[in-house]
């Protein structure tokens, strides 16, 4: 059994937003997309769980003044700061070549490959990720302790 609880935390709320995008997606598009599970994109953001279970799960373990803290906390803030940035405008960006490589196309039996139009997380979906790890590390941490 893992004795890692920052470990486990970061497992479970990877595990428990990747499971919630299911049934979140399927009431707002009425249709299951079991590509969520394996895919970057969609609610709960799980790289905002991972990183935020891990930095909470870090300081209630080894301390809030412990400077592994800090570098979890840093490491958190680089990684929802790139899914809801970086990641995001590529993906409008993405929509729109889509929307070019139709307009150039349409009316030829030419095929075109689409990109994947959601790569990143909307500020919404990395706060609900972030709340969700913080979330299952405190109840990790609580069970391990």
């Amino acid at each position: 059994m893992l004795r890692n609880p920052a470990l486990l935390a970061a497992i479970a709320g990877w595990l428990l937003a990747s499971l919630l995008k299911l049934p979140i997606h399927y009431l707002r598009a009425r249709r299951w997309n079991w590509s969520l599970l394996l895919r970057a994109g969609g609610m709960p953001s799980s790289h905002s769980a991972v990183v935020s279970a891990v930095a909470y799960a870090v300081g209630m373990t080894a301390g809030f003044d412990d400077p592994s803290f800090a570098v979890a906390v840093a490491l958190a803030i680089v990684v929802i700061y790139d899914a809801t940035g970086i990641r995001r405008q590529a993906g409008r960006h993405a929509e729109i070549i889509n929307a070019i490589i139709k307009d150039l196309v349409e009316g030829h039996p030419l095929q075109s490959e689409k990109l994947r139009t959601v790569l990143g997380h909307s500020p919404v979906e990395a706060m609900a990720g972030a709340i969700l790890g913080l979330v299952v590390a405190y109840v990790v941490v609580a069970l391990m302790s």
